[in-house]
């Protein structure tokens, strides 16, 4: 229950145990509303509680409201159990707060710009942010892997299995976003589009495996790169949402449609609840070898291999089987999709001016004010010697605009109009010519002719 003010004013909590403590927090604000997410007398129910700097942006429509309880309904539906007393999403919309995404077992605590409710249609990506917190009470606080486990606070954690706690966290997270209506199908394609274009251009594929780069958040913090396709970062998320999708089309395709990973969802993690002393829940731990031993329960088939081959290879090229055998090919297009247009950041752009992304066509994405944001390793800009950091001046010798970049891309499709770019690096200037030929590349997903649409399967709702 939630404890309410005494009669002086202050809120008392009752006594707890050190780690229940540490994994609720609490956000406090003068502009607050409660929004149960479960029927009246529901056992362990779900909440939204919204804080934010203005009144106004607490107002929801019933049916933004509906998606965020058909959340909560898909949630039930695959997972089969609820491992918590109750479990309270804490929601902050603010210029200033942080936009933080941050699980724990009996909430999330969540920060978002202003317009998640007010800009519904471009806040895309900030409405995937709920449905991943919130599968990770099963996956990683509840579930969590041996080496993630310790018995205190002053003992370190090993990250081994980050691929499972955050990357099956992610796969299921955009599913459920796309089942309880928060995004639409085609929204998530344009995610998942974006996802394999990105993991398929990675030059550090070629020597960094998907199972290092678990090791991101003890050797690097997640620091920004100048270099990050080259250097990678923390791609157990993304590319192990492609794992997770390969997986599922797998055991559809094996089982002529009788199982799915939603049958491995309910097997591993609907357990039964293991508490403290104190009445908290207690994590129930596994090794490798049970996740392998679980997914064979469901489907049989060599999974230690096929899991340890997506992990541990080296080369070029995405893990983009899923994809094919879910009925669908990246492929590309000369603008950009909806989501690409409105995802930058949680909440969209906010109205600020969006950082230009030429990824597939020069290899450059540029900030605003002309600075070079990233330069794709070995790219026609790579190979023209540009480097993040550089300030591109002008195009064609006029004034740097980015709508002025994309017609000079589409102006040289016949390499007839070479790109003349002209940088600044200081106090010194120099031009550079580009010949690609190749127009504006954005990526999207095109369906296979003639092939089963398992993914739509995948995403529909239960």
């Amino acid at each position: 229950q939630v404890p309410q003010p005494g009669s002086d004013g202050w809120v008392n909590f009752a006594p707890t145990s050190l780690e229940t403590l540490i994994d609720s927090p609490l956000f406090a604000s003068k502009n607050f509303k409660r929004i149960e997410l479960d029927p009246p007398g529901t056992p362990q129910p779900v909440a939204l509680n919204l804080v934010a700097d203005e009144a106004a942006w607490l107002e929801a429509s019933p049916a933004q409201i509906d998606a965020h309880r058909r959340l909560v309904q898909q949630s039930d539906k695959l997972f089969g159990a609820r491992h918590w007393r109750q479990y309270d999403f804490l929601l902050a919309q603010s210029e200033t707060f942080g936009n933080i995404g941050l699980e724990h077992h009996e909430s999330s605590e969540n920060g978002v710009r202003p317009n998640y409710f007010k800009d519904w249609d471009k806040s895309i990506r900030s409405r995937e942010l709920l449905p991943h917190e919130y599968v990770h009470s099963w996956n990683g606080k509840f579930r969590r892997p041996s080496d993630l486990w310790t018995p205190q606070y002053n003992v370190p954690m090993r990250n081994s299995l980050l691929w499972v706690y955050e990357g099956m966290t992610q796969y299921w997270g955009h599913v459920l976003a796309t089942r309880s209506g928060l995004t639409t199908p085609e929204q998530a394609r344009d995610r998942l589009a974006e996802v394999a274009a990105y993991l398929d251009a990675r030059a550090g594929r070629l020597w960094r495996n998907l199972q290092d780069t678990t090791n991101e958040g003890t050797i690097a913090a997640r620091r920004e790169k100048s270099w990050r396709d080259w250097q990678r970062g923390a791609e157990y998320y993304d590319e192990a949402t492609l794992l997770w999708l390969d997986a599922d089309t797998l055991i559809r395709e094996k089982s002529g449609g009788t199982k799915t990973l939603d049958d491995f969802a309910r097997a591993f993690f609907g357990i039964a609840t293991r508490r403290n002393a104190d009445g908290g829940i207690q994590a129930a731990t596994y090794p490798f070898d049970e996740l392998v031993q679980t997914l064979n329960g469901v489907q049989p088939h060599d999974w230690a291999t096929f899991l340890r081959q997506r992990l541990d290879r080296t080369g070029a090229g995405a893990p983009l089987d899923g994809l094919q055998r879910g009925g669908w090919k990246l492929a590309w297009a000369a603008s950009e999709s909806e989501f690409a247009r409105n995802a930058e950041g949680r909440g969209g752009t906010g109205g600020r001016e969006r950082t230009a992304n030429f990824d597939y066509s020069l290899g450059l994405r540029v900030l605003p004010d002309g600075r070079l944001e990233q330069v794709l390793w070995d790219s026609p800009a790579y190979k023209a010697g540009l480097a993040p950091g550089l300030t591109l001046v002008a195009v064609n010798m006029s004034v740097y605009k980015s709508d002025r970049l994309a017609e000079a891309i589409k102006a040289n499709v016949e390499g007839k109009a070479p790109i003349q770019l002209l940088l600044r690096e200081g106090e010194t200037f120099r031009q550079v010519s580009i010949d690609w030929r190749g127009g504006l590349r954005y990526p999207r997903l095109e369906r296979v002719e003639g092939s089963a649409d398992r993914l739509s399967a995948i995403q529909s709702p239960r």
